[in-house]
């Protein structure tokens, strides 16, 4: 089978072109009938995109519309674990190829929708930069008549006669909604950084833990070598975390688990994980005290002073029948007076 496959392939090399460079690869191009899927040298030649992201990017591009492409779902399809496709597809959504969002169903259920854009820089393009639509050629209107001038003994017309009805020009086509880019531009401004979290008071003993926990990073990961000043920086972000009681070996997973391959900013990405996801918190005791059930009033069971009938009433006396009978009798009796 091996010698087969040599020997198909020198064929084909035999059959290529022009003269052979004398280094490098050499393609070998044939064309597809079918299951083929275009993509293009942008994607395929990305300079900040890892091989992973370049990969995952074409299979879901060869994948049909509606196939799911959560990370389990690709997982389950690709040789990389679950860590790998995420830091993939972070890469993928930063530079405008894949966009995640929130749906809500009708049935109050949210679910995450997932965009694929094989030209992101397509979208980028404003309006003027695309080719201007055929004009429409004005519908055609009837040959105005002109009428001459009445004379003398022409009778007049009617007062109340209703003028011939000409029909009305077609309204003009509605504008184009403006083209709105799902990705925003390179040169769009940022919103500023939220600033470091500060600590209600930094005492010696917390800005000790907190430095110490950041210099002791990069034994458990070489990337997080900081300098002096960068610890300094960010140990009153940490210690606001030991001052919240979380634990540092809580604080070190959450910093250096499930990292961005390659990572080319390890402080700024200290920085972004401080910040977004500092923990509440923790609740007091009355905090998680069971709220107070309302004070429900019951009336009191009372019985009739005619019939002895218990209904509910604050105040003792008669029931509702008893008192409609003695408003009866009331009238009754000023009626025969």
């Amino acid at each position: 089978m091996d010698t087969q496959q040599n020997t198909a392939l020198t064929r084909a090399l035999a059959e290529v072109p022009g003269p052979l460079p004398t280094s490098g690869v050499i393609h070998i191009t044939l064309p597809h009938t079918d299951r083929f899927t275009v993509v293009g040298n942008h994607l395929a030649q990305h300079p900040d995109l890892s091989c992973t992201a370049v990969g995952l990017a074409v299979r879901i591009q060869s994948l049909p519309q509606g196939t799911e492409v959560s990370i389990k779902a690709l997982t389950a399809r690709c040789q990389e674990g679950e860590r790998r496709i995420a830091a993939a597809l972070r890469e993928l959504e930063a530079h405008g190829y894949l966009q995640r969002f929130r749906h809500r169903l009708p049935g109050q259920k949210v679910i995450t929708r997932t965009v694929f854009c094989n030209q992101p820089a397509a979208l980028l393009r404003s309006r003027s930069q695309m080719p201007a639509p055929a004009p429409v050629p004005p519908p055609a209107q009837p040959p105005v008549q002109t009428q001459a001038q009445p004379q003398a003994h022409a009778p007049e017309p009617e007062l109340n006669s209703e003028p011939d009805s000409q029909p009305e020009p077609d309204p003009e086509p509605a504008p184009a909604p403006p083209f709105v880019p799902l990705v925003p531009p390179p040169t769009a401004p940022k919103p500023p950084r939220p600033p470091l979290p500060q600590p209600g008071t930094l005492t010696p003993e917390l800005d000790r833990a907190a430095t110490a926990l950041l210099s002791d990073l990069r034994r458990h990961a070489p990337e997080f070598t900081l300098s002096e000043g960068d610890i300094h920086h960010l140990a009153p972000a940490v210690a606001t975390w030991l001052e919240r009681d979380a634990h540092p070996d809580t604080i070190r997973r959450t910093l250096i688990d499930d990292l961005p391959q390659p990572l080319r900013h390890p402080v700024k990405l200290l920085k972004h994980r401080l910040t977004a996801l500092l923990p509440p918190r923790l609740p007091g005791a009355c905090d998680l005290a069971a709220p107070a059930r309302p004070r429900v009033v019951l009336t009191p069971f009372q019985t009739c002073d005619d019939c002895d009938r218990a209904f509910r009433s604050p105040d003792p006396g008669h029931c509702r029948d008893c008192r409609e009978t003695r408003e009866h009798r009331g009238e009754d009796a000023r009626v025969a007076t």
